[in-house]
């Protein structure tokens, strides 16, 4: 099919800018630009502590923790902020665009581009946020607890000898923060083991005495609920330096160096709650830039990136991580430590070439990337206490009886190795003077990655036939109807480093043991119950990739106002999914009960074989409407709207098929998958709505004059979420050694309902509505993300005013005020049917207002 496509597309027409130039000859807008960047960075990096706040977002609520690796950054924008319906008006050919119909900022090639200014220049800044002018969270009990926020940075840029400029630039952000959040915590009769054993006893104690000593607080909300306050710490740190060098008028020598790093002291609500985190990341990159003639350009460049994470455990942590049902977890997660570091060696080349109505570009890029490091995975042992034997969770912690031990043993220290290329070649063309047409083909073979001590062998072969057509028309349409523009392309995303390397944890070098209701103090002592999982990567794994197209009008109806109509879709195939086969089934003559589990597996020798597949597929469809207007009595606004649906078969373009991503699209049951997963994807909105507007104050020249108030607000319909059954046990779920069961569904009248306030998120979802799957039932009859959670209305504004001394210096002082509405955005409600927090809100995805001074002089 992909073939097919790629065939219908070399006749087709995309995407262009329309005269009087094409896109890629106007000159970019810098704010955006930046804005951009900073977003890239952000997401690639797992940056804490910042807030894309033009684009509309609030700060988030620090209590909801990620751990930051991977792509973890970007899942959790979609699912507190959602995505943005995108119009790509180019498939530019030197970069891949996989994600951007969702707002997501395509990397660019690593070319540098020259300095713009040759002479003494520079910027300094400074920011500072206080708690003293800081409203409190919505659930918050007592008053803001004191923390600031110190944010400061210059970039300074000289002539050093004929044709050489220096720059330099460096920055330090200080977060010194109370994080306040609402842990589910025991009740005051429930703070005491009641296992007889000396031995367990002692160990349910320690995971008992891991919560905080103060009582639930926060009755009104749930009996174990307590609101309370956690200090974090987080420093960022960046650095760069730039040298330019012109040799004659031809030639130009770039050489850059760049420095983030991020440390992390992470808040513990609960004891060892959240892993510490150490992130550095050094990039480094030489171009060679050569004009030709006036017509011919190329760019050369070598480069290197490096990034380190090390996350640990908080020194208080109680070991294990300890899963109870209707209580805090005692963490932190499963995956933690981590200890890894990825290189990049990159290689690149352009040329881009002028000749009469045609703009020809060609190029490639070679990538060599290392993974280094050791990634755990239940090595410090897990235990689940789930609603069990006939009891609840809590009960069964005091007691020391888990339905569940996983814990891993062997060598996880790897080196992985493989490399990523692609070559490229396309055209603007422009055979009227009203009509621009673009076409490229896009090639990106990818290596099979190796292990460098052969400790394991990833099974699939390397990727070869990944081409990537695009192409484009733009035309302008008579008098004031504006231009009609398409563009379709297809675009590829990626096997992530940490899908294939979780080989690591399959046997002989290591093994992930999983032992149902095992004994708390020896749970491997009894070897008939002990059973390892496997993690096998499908030999038939590739690239995931998708076909994207949009089409637009855009018109001046009168003079400044500008409108654009469009529609964007995309189909996403064979995107990333771990599917968990080998599950208990039904066995005639053995007892349906959590004991029996590896007993009732097809292949009893194992326990779960976890299968990594091109499983899924992704469908997206969005109508936008903007208004531009430019200037009009001091007001410059944008505004706005699209409607969109977004649908998946369990997994997503951004699931990397491991650990929470591959439970987060687990069937109920080990068959028919797609019919049981298929359902809204985690960031679906139906409905958003972005203005945003600047206004020149009028009034008296000394007192107003010079000031402009900015505004940005953010309305969104909430993502959907997924009701389980909260426990595999009989009488709750199908008792085949995984999690992900769901209810029955007997009130169809509910499907669908917003429940976003915590006044009246019990009544809507009354449990009354559900009822359990029985024992040997398959699964419940209840659908993925069928529900949604609270929307999202956030506005931010500014005030600022600039004063210019001459051409080049410029002081400008601004305030800031996130969130002005002071306005909750609600997390999800209680999940899980089984435990006593079902439909309960308990929890906020933003915090509450904060307001922000700022001050830079440029010169």
């Amino acid at each position: 099919m992909r073939w097919v496509f790629s065939a219908a597309l070399s006749v087709a027409l995309v995407c262009a800018q329309a005269p009087p130039q094409p896109a890629s000859a106007q000159p970019p807008n810098q704010a955006e630009d930046a804005r951009a960047a900073a977003q890239r960075r952000r997401i690639e990096l797992n940056l804490l502590g910042a807030a894309d706040t033009e684009g509309g977002e609030s700060r988030r609520n620090e209590n909801i923790q990620f751990n930051l690796v991977d792509n973890n950054a970007l899942k959790e924008l979609n699912i507190r902020i959602g995505v943005t319906a995108t119009l790509v008006q180019e498939f530019r050919a030197d970069r891949s665009f996989f994600g951007a119909e969702f707002g997501n900022v395509p990397a660019p090639p690593p070319h540098l581009k020259p300095a713009k200014r040759d002479s003494f220049h520079g910027d300094a800044r400074w920011s500072h946020l206080n708690s003293v002018s800081s409203a409190r969270t919505f659930f918050q009990a007592g008053p803001v607890q004191p923390a600031h926020e110190n944010d400061c940075g210059f970039r300074a840029g000289v002539a050093l000898w004929r044709g050489a400029m220096f720059q330099a630039d460096g920055g330090q952000q200080k977060i010194r923060g109370q994080v306040n959040g609402n842990v589910l915590v025991p009740k005051p009769d429930e703070r005491t083991a009641l296992a007889t054993d000396p031995a367990t006893r002692a160990i349910v104690q320690r995971f008992l005495d891991a919560y905080p000593r103060a009582l639930p607080n926060r009755t009104d909300v749930n009996p174990r609920a307590l609101n309370t306050n956690a200090p974090q710490v987080i420093n960022n740190d960046t650095a760069g330096l730039r040298l330019d060098q012109a040799l004659g008028q031809k030639d130009r020598f770039i050489a850059q160096y760049n420095f983030s790093g991020q440390n992390v002291d992470a808040f513990q609500l609960v004891a060892g709650q959240n892993p510490d985190t150490r992130i550095k990341n050094h990039r480094t990159r030489l171009t060679w830039s050569r004009a030709w003639d006036a017509r011919t350009v190329t760019d050369l460049t070598a480069g290197f990136d490096r990034l380190g994470s090390l996350l640990v455990p908080e020194p208080n942590s109680v070991g294990p991580m300890v899963s109870t049902g209707g209580l805090e977890t005692l963490g932190p997660q499963a995956i933690i430590p981590i200890d890894r570091a990825m290189n990049v060696y990159r290689y690149a080349g352009s040329i881009r070439r002028t000749a009469k109505s045609h703009n020809w570009s060609a190029g490639f890029e070679i990538d060599r990337r290392q993974l280094n490091g050791a990634e755990t995975d239940a090595h410090r042992g897990y235990f689940g206490f789930g609603n069990d034997f006939g009891r609840d969770a809590i009960t069964n912690l005091r007691l020391g009886t888990p339905s569940q031990h996983i814990v891993s043993i062997g060598n996880i220290h790897r080196g992985f190795r493989n490399w990523e290329m692609q070559f490229y070649a396309g055209d603007a063309w422009r055979p009227h003077a009203s009509t621009t047409v673009t076409y490229s083909l896009r090639y990106q073979p990818v290596s099979v990655p190796a292990e460098i001590n052969h400790l394991n062998t990833v099974p699939y072969s390397s990727d070869l036939n990944n081409f990537a057509p695009a192409l484009g028309l733009a035309q302008r349409l008579p008098r004031r109807w504006g231009v009609l523009r398409a563009a379709a392309g297809v675009q590829f995303g990626e096997i992530f480093p940490i899908t294939y390397s979780q080989v690591r944890f399959s046997p002989p070098g290591s093994v992930k043991i999983a032992v149902p209701a095992p004994d708390l103090v020896h749970p491997l002592a009894d070897t008939s119950k002990a059973k390892g999982n496997v993690y096998a990567l499908d030999p038939l794994l590739a690239t995931p990739y998708s076909y994207q197209y949009n089409a637009s009008w855009e018109f001046e109806p009168v003079k400044t106002w500008r409108i654009q109509l469009g529609y964007v879709g995309s189909r996403s195939h064979k995107l990333l999914i771990m599917w968990y086969v080998n599950r208990a089934h039904v066995v005639s003559g053995i007892p349906q009960t959590t004991a029996t589990i590896n007993d009732r597996r097809p292949n009893s020798s194992i326990a779960d074989f976890r299968w990594v597949l091109n499983g899924s597929r992704g469908y997206y469809d969005a109508a936008r409407a903007t208004l531009v207007l430019p200037r009009w009595h001091g007001l410059s606004m944008d505004a706005a709207y699209w409607f969109s649906k977004a649908m998946d078969l369990g997994s997503a373009y951004t699931n990397t098929a491991y650990d929470a991503d591959s439970r987060l699209s687990r069937g109920q049951f080990e068959y028919e998958s797609h019919s049981d997963m298929k359902g809204r994807s985690t960031f679906d909105q139906p409905h958003a709505f972005l203005w945003r507007g600047s206004y020149a104050l009028p009034g008296n020249r000394k007192l107003w004059g010079g000031w402009n108030l900015s505004g940005v607000l953010l309305a969104k319909q909430g993502t959907p979420f997924t009701i389980g059954a909260g426990s595999d046990a009989p009488g709750f779920g199908n008792v085949d050694g995984n999690g992900g069961d769901r209810p029955n569904l007997l009130d169809p009248s509910i499907l669908g309902r917003t429940v976003g306030n915590p006044d009246t998120s019990r009544a809507l979802l009354p449990r009354s509505a559900f009822s359990y799957m029985k024992p040997t039932d398959d699964r419940g009859n209840l659908g993925r993300n069928t529900f949604r959670k609270g929307g999202i209305r956030n506005l931010n504004a500014i005030l600022w005013k600039s004063w210019s001394f001459d051409v080049v210096r410029k002081l400008t002082l601004r305030a800031e005020s996130v969130n002005l509405t002071n306005t909750a955005q609600f997390a999800d409600p209680g999940l899980d049917l089984a435990n006593g927090n079902f439909g309960q809100i308990t929890n906020t995805l933003n915090e509450g207002r904060t307001f922000r001074l700022a001050a830079s002089f440029a010169w």
